[in-house]
This record gives structure tokens, sequence and C-alpha cells, in this order.
């Protein structure tokens, strides 16, 4: 069976592979979300706690939580839940899902780590395996919230830099987020454009429209006294 280990702390992760079944079949009978002391894994696992999270049978099919079985089945899914999206409103399918419980037909399980132990494992929970979260928020004012900012505050020094190192003798390269909704001159420029446009094109519709409705009221104006000149002209003939 293999084993695909996180640790959410570290943002790390790791995948073994275990052949004895005597280490892994503290596993059995257990479900998705429960947590499993795994000091049968060998020496260095000693106090650590697994949670599973999912996993796949020997067929490829994904464990479904909810389903309390210990094998394969088939259910009618209509998209609101995973493992199916249905490509048009109301449809439905039928399709073979994992129940949640873990058995000998699993090939691979996916955990995390809720509590370490005194050792560290190499490439998981070892000081060089940790990875900072770079992804801070973008958005100007979430990152006003974050750090306690006023609207006075440049919130383009609070995001989060990389360094990049350069290759071949090049410098190292600093690289940040783009912040979104940033109230700079550049961008009151833009909108104070925007806005002169819009009431200049406002004002040009206007006029034309006024000098439309002149065109129509002289067009009546003139057709009115055509027809009071022909109704002149015929009255004149019958006299």
């Amino acid at each position: 069976m293999k084993i695909n280990i996180a640790y959410p702390e570290y943002g790390s992760q790791r995948l073994i592979e275990v052949d004895d079944e005597k280490k892994y079949r503290m596993f059995y009978d257990h479900r998705i979300s429960e947590e499993i002391p795994v000091d049968d894994l060998g020496e260095e696992w000693k106090g650590y706690v697994f949670k599973i999270t999912g996993g796949f049978d020997k067929g490829g099919f994904a464990m479904k939580q909810g389903v309390m079985l210990n094998h394969r089945t088939r259910l009618l899914l209509d998209g609101t839940s995973q493992q199916y999206t249905p490509k048009r409103d109301g449809a439905r399918k039928r399709k073979s899902v994992r129940g949640c419980i873990v058995a000998n037909d699993i090939s691979c399980l996916n955990v995390i780590i809720v509590k370490r132990g005194p050792t560290d494992i190499p490439r998981l929970t070892d000081p060089e395996s940790y990875r900072p979260n770079m992804r801070g928020p973008k958005r100007a004012n979430n990152i006003r919230a974050v750090w306690g900012l006023s609207k006075d505050d440049d919130v383009r020094q609070y995001v989060a830099h990389r360094t990049i190192p350069g290759k071949d003798g090049k410098p190292d390269q600093v690289k940040a987020p783009k912040i979104q909704r940033l109230v700079t001159p550049e961008s009151k420029a833009h909108k104070a454009r925007r806005q002169a446009l819009k009431k200049k094109r406002h004002e040009k519709s206007m006029a034309e429209a006024a000098e439309y409705q002149k065109l129509l009221e002289q067009k009546r104006q003139n057709e009115q006294a055509e027809r009071l000149s022909k109704k002149k002209a015929a009255s004149e003939r019958e006299v």
C-alpha cells in the first residue's frame, strides 16, 4: 500500500510505500476523518497520529465520504456531490464509487499528520522541509485588514515577496503579486479620463438628440404649412 503523507503546518508532502501488511493493517476498518496512531509503521513513527483524508482502490476509484462501505458500489449521482459533473441541469448518472472505510483493496491512502512524534521525518517534518506560505492576501483592503493599516499607508510594502536566485551570474529577482484594487495616481487619472469621456459622450448624445428634435419640429411645421396651403388653394378653386 502507498501512503501519501502531508504535513500542512510545514506545507510538505511525501509518498511512502509499505509492503508489509502487518504494518498498515492498523488502517483497516477505519473511515475517512478518523485519527489513528501509527506506532506500528516503524520506530521513526512513534508518537505520530494520522488523519485519513481519502484514497483510491486498486481499480482507481476514489473513496467517497459518507458511503459507509468497505468496498465499491454504484450510486446515482446528481452533481451536488463529488465524482460527477452533469453536462446539463437535472442530469443524473449511476457511477461506481469506493466506500469511505479502509480495507485491503486500497492501493493508495491519503493522510495528514495531526500530531508529531519526537523523531523528525526527513523531507516531511524536519526543519529543511519547511516551506513558508507565500500566498498572502492580494486585495488592497484585505492587506490593510491583516496588518491593521490605514488608507494613507502604502500596502505595497506588506505583500509577500520572494527572491529567485539568478542563474549564470545574473542578479537575483524579487517577485511580488500584483495588488488588486490599489488606488494610485495613475488609477485616479485613468478613472478621471473615463469619467470625462463618459461625460463628453453624454453631452454629445444630448446635443445630437436636441438637433434631431429640432429637425423633426421643422419638418412637422413644413408639412403643416404645405397642408394648409393645399387646403387654401382647393377652397379658392371651389369659389
